[in-house]
């Protein structure tokens, strides 16, 4: 059996068992989804904040503005987490809710909305999903 990625502690914490790999990978995705959110040109920018739909109240300016101060400071603190051994439980949330925005952003950039897409996709594209994949599955089931 594969050695767990995330694992909880007794105390509440939760570990983060990333080889040196592991964590050059998450790095670039967090550092990824924070030059998104301060860069009005990156790519992945369509990804992390959806058109707006001014019929729904959520699409409120104000409301967007504070969805987007939120994921810049979420990225931001799953970033300077990056190197710690144990996260608590809201640094593991942010972590979660990053990654699930670098997935997200990745799927839309690439056009991959279907397992046909994905399938079809190339090789280092599908590699880097299932990565993303597999690190939110063993956060999840960890939280």
């Amino acid at each position: 059996m594969a050695a767990r990625l995330f694992v909880r502690r007794r105390d509440g914490r939760v570990e983060v068992r990333l080889n040196d790999d592991g964590r050059a990978f998450v790095r670039a995705l967090f550092a990824e989804v924070v030059a998104a959110e301060r860069d009005p040109n990156h790519v992945w920018r369509g990804g992390l904040l959806p058109p707006i739909d001014p019929s729904r109240d959520e699409d409120d300016p104000l409301t967007a503005l504070q969805r987007q101060q939120q994921i810049a400071t979420n990225a931001e603190l799953a970033l300077m987490t990056i190197d710690d051994q144990f996260l608590n439980e809201p640094e593991a949330w942010v972590w979660l809710s990053t990654l699930q925005v670098a997935l997200r952003a990745t799927a839309l950039t690439h056009g991959l909305l279907d397992d046909e897409r994905l399938a079809g996709a190339e090789p280092a594209i599908v590699e880097q999903v299932h990565g993303m994949q597999q690190l939110l599955f063993e956060l999840a089931d960890c939280l």
